[in-house]
């Protein structure tokens, strides 16, 4: 890898020089960038609502995931084979992988499960996208929580990956009870993703 004039890096491949741009991105306070299909974007931070339905995700988790495993919020998760380092909302994995990380991101492969809230900024990418992102990663399960979505706010639950696709697993409207399976084995109440 090359410095030219001290500005740019010159990598053997793509990723690299994604990932040393999306590390030298100084992002103004309130935004997140991520790389996502190849490019790096810089997209605000959600508002108050927004990190309230994570809360009321992450809350219950810590009583059902085993003591090795934790919840982390907006940890750089890499998927390179889509040339992709995301930023979810919330991703559970185990202690040791954060700890073995290079320190600015984590294989998204070793997540157990992966939750995006979605925004007006980054509804798309949450369904199309990172869907297919975390699926080829290898993710067991993916939540999504879509106050957007076309037909009224939303809670999809995806498991089984294949390839970049996952199996619906259920899809519900904010309001209607949903259960994660094991490992998890933990149902949610989605009523209070209504009050934000």
């Amino acid at each position: 890898m090359g410095v030219p004039d001290g500005d740019y890096i010159m990598a053997d491949n793509e990723w690299d020089e994604l990932v040393w741009i999306w590390e030298q991105t100084d992002a103004p306070k309130g935004c997140k960038v991520e790389i996502i299909e190849g490019l790096v974007t810089v997209t605000p931070l959600s508002a108050g609502a927004h990190h309230a339905i994570a809360e009321r995700v992450q809350r219950p988790l810590y009583e059902v995931i085993p003591e090795e495993w934790d919840v982390y919020q907006r940890l750089g998760m890499a998927v390179p084979s889509r040339l992709g380092l995301y930023v979810p909302d919330l991703a559970v994995m185990p202690m040791q992988t954060l700890r073995a990380g290079n320190g600015n991101f984590v294989p998204a492969g070793d997540a157990e499960l992966v939750v995006e809230v979605t925004s007006r900024a980054t509804a798309r990418n949450d369904r199309i996208h990172k869907s297919a992102g975390y699926a080829e990663a290898g993710i067991s399960l993916y939540l999504l929580i879509d106050s957007l979505a076309p037909g009224g706010p939303t809670i999809t639950l995806y498991g089984e990956p294949k390839g970049d696709v996952y199996r619906l697993l259920h899809a519900c409207k904010f309001g209607d009870q949903i259960t994660l399976p094991l490992p998890f084995d933990l149902a949610l109440d989605t009523g209070e993703f209504l009050m934000g």
